[in-house]
């Protein structure tokens, strides 16, 4: 069965733990490393024939254009992952629906495509938030990849389907929500494929579990980001509890992730569920 990988292009100090230190306001003054980051990421996946579908930060497509150039043409799908990083449960419809479509905008301009997909920052999206399916489809968006069904202290719906399940809006529009891997242990979702989770769980963990995902017939979504194969990177003075999270195992993960190219496949969320929408099979 093909897994969905995924990879959130973001620099290290776009991350919600640091935002304390690094307001958006100067992003500008940052010494940018997204650059060779996705390089090497692209290197890669290459390298294990592997596609990958891209949820991309629009301010790196504005400042940065070339990158996403560089990952539209290595056949890689390219979708949203809001202008500036803010967490949708911090802004109103208004200022959300702006920040989608500057970041629509500036990843339109950089490459020849039709953005179709989705991801908040940091999975923001509460199970209060439904004003933002509306304005999704509105902009054109297909499918979203947001609601991470786990409990977390800065996101998560534990309540939420594990598997890619449709949005009905009240007019008859749909999006497909498509939820980052979980397994079910004592009757808890565990979190298992992704960001930290896929640097600090051992890796046979992370195996097994995406064995059992698929043997329930479902595909295994995966996410990481660029600057985790970048153990070089700078050092935040940050909480310990953000320093834990960002830095741990950062020097393992390539390894890691290598293996798991090797001995899982993998390819894009447009190619596992929109190609094949009507016979993909959804839901618990």
């Amino acid at each position: 069965m093909l897994n969905v990988l995924t990879v959130d292009v973001e620099d290290w100090f776009h991350v919600h733990a640091f935002s304390d230190v690094y307001p958006v306001d100067s992003w500008d003054f940052q010494r940018t490393r997204i650059v060779g980051n996705v390089i090497r990421t692209l290197e890669i996946l290459d390298d294990h024939n592997t596609k990958a579908t891209f949820f991309v930060l629009g301010w790196i497509a504005k400042k940065l254009p070339e990158i996403v150039t560089l990952i539209a043409d290595r056949g890689h799908e390219i979708a949203s992952h809001s202008q500036h990083h803010k967490l949708v449960y911090d802004m109103s419809p208004d200022e959300f629906r702006d920040d989608l479509k500057q970041s629509i905008l500036y990843i339109e301009q950089a490459a020849d495509i039709t953005v179709k997909g989705y991801r908040a920052p940091s999975f923001s999206i509460r199970p209060s938030d439904e004003w933002v399916w509306d304005i999704l489809t509105e902009c054109g968006i297909e499918f979203d990849s947001s609601i991470f069904p786990v409990k977390h202290d800065t996101y998560g719906n534990p309540s939420a389907p594990r598997f890619a399940y449709d949005i009905v809006l009240e007019d008859g529009r749909s999006l497909l929500e498509i939820p980052p891997a979980t397994v079910r242990f004592a009757g808890t979702n565990i979190p298992t494929a992704g960001g930290g989770y896929l640097r600090m769980f051992p890796y046979w963990f992370i195996s097994k579990s995406i064995r059992r995902i698929n043997r329930e017939g479902h595909p295994a979504v995966v996410y990481f980001h660029p600057w985790e194969l970048d153990h070089n990177q700078e050092k935040v003075r940050a909480s310990l509890k953000s320093r834990i999270r960002h830095y741990t195992n950062l020097k393992t993960f390539e390894y890691k992730l290598r293996r798991l190219l090797s001995e899982f496949g993998f390819t894009t969320i447009g190619e596992v569920f929109m190609e094949h929408k009507d016979n993909a099979v959804y839901g618990e």
